[in-house]
């Protein structure tokens, strides 16, 4: 028997790996995914497909992963599939389910208020199973199975003394720029800049910048890192700045650190919609993490974030629904 995890890059593959160890084992375990840095430290020693790259509304994109899941269904018959998305999810799901694979598309834990674009589409799909990370929006076809934040909370922490204060910003792995970011925080982290300023006490930076254009600013950029690299920093980190984004939250959370979260916004071309927001103010709202506008983010709010740490806690196994409680509507 096989368990099939399916999902893209960056957020949607740091959920499944988390939500992966909150169901039930089933078998062996194969996972499909595309290949960077990311992946390959994330998924090290596991059994993975490696497939091209399935971008937002990518119809061509999708259509390419049909012939993938009818090879791995011939050479593997997989019993079971778990998807958080995303668009690969389009393509391999309804296929799957349709040869008998029990199929759960598990909605990422981003969309606060409502399914994305491949939410909408995997709810009409016959046999799929979809669920819902926010249990008010709860309804219909999607059910709640659990939450990827219920295994965190924060608590107080004493500040590391230490001869530098270490920083990492990161605007994760989007394909989307996210330099307004980047560039209000440059005044605040340069050298005598007024963190420094603050504390008295040098400032070192990890800029993980992604597909941002930043080759103006007196910085260091790195577009990638291993996700073990990530980890590893943010973990040896006094303060973390991020997008609004599930998996450098997870990441951050994972490390320790509770983060100081800025979304990305629709109208200057730093992501396909405005679901980012929703998000941090759920984060916002646990107390997980400070959501500021990547405009208005103050030296006081990078000093807050030194005081509060992020543990986590043990949480429920995630719900998958049975064949014989599911009724598709």
């Amino acid at each position: 028997m096989t368990t099939l995890f399916v999902a893209t890059t960056g957020g949607h593959l740091t959920q499944l790996t988390g939500l992966a160890d909150r169901v039930p084992p089933a078998g062996e375990a194969l996972w499909m995914t595309q290949s960077n840095p990311q992946s390959s430290s994330l998924l090290a020693g596991r059994e993975v497909e490696f497939i091209h790259e399935v971008s937002s509304r990518d119809l061509w994109g999708v259509l390419r992963c049909l012939p993938i899941a009818h090879r791995v269904w011939r050479q593997r018959r997989p019993a079971r599939v778990i998807s958080t998305g995303s668009g690969v999810a389009v393509g391999v799901l309804p296929y799957l389910a349709l040869r008998g694979a029990e199929c759960h598309y598990i909605e990422s834990a981003t969309r606060v208020r409502g399914p994305s674009l491949t939410g909408r589409i995997l709810r009409w799909a016959p046999r799929v199973r979809v669920y819902t990370q926010h249990p008010h929006w709860a309804r219909g076809p999607w059910h709640y199975g659990g939450s990827q934040f219920d295994r965190y909370q924060a608590v107080p922490r004493t500040p590391r003394t230490g001869d530098r204060i270490r920083v990492v910003v990161t605007v994760g792995s989007s394909r989307f720029p996210f330099a307004r970011l980047v560039e209000s925080l440059v005044p605040l982290l340069a050298e005598d800049g007024a963190l420094q300023r603050a504390l008295g006490r040098p400032v070192d930076v990890l800029w993980q910048t992604g597909a941002s254009e930043v080759g103006g600013l007196p910085i260091r950029p790195v577009p990638l890192l291993p996700a073990a690299d990530l980890a590893a920093a943010m973990s040896t980190a006094d303060i973390v700045v991020c997008h609004a984004g599930t998996g450098s939250a997870i990441t951050a959370f994972e490390a320790g650190r509770s983060p100081v979260v800025a979304a990305r916004a629709k109208r200057f071309g730093e992501a396909a919609d405005d679901h980012q927001r929703e998000l941090a103010d759920e984060l916002d709202r646990r107390g997980l993490a400070r959501h500021r506008d990547p405009d208005a983010i103050a030296v006081d709010d990078l000093v807050a974030a030194l005081s509060t740490s992020v543990q986590r806690r043990q949480a429920p196994p995630f719900e998958l629904r049975s064949r014989s409680s599911w009724r598709k509507s």
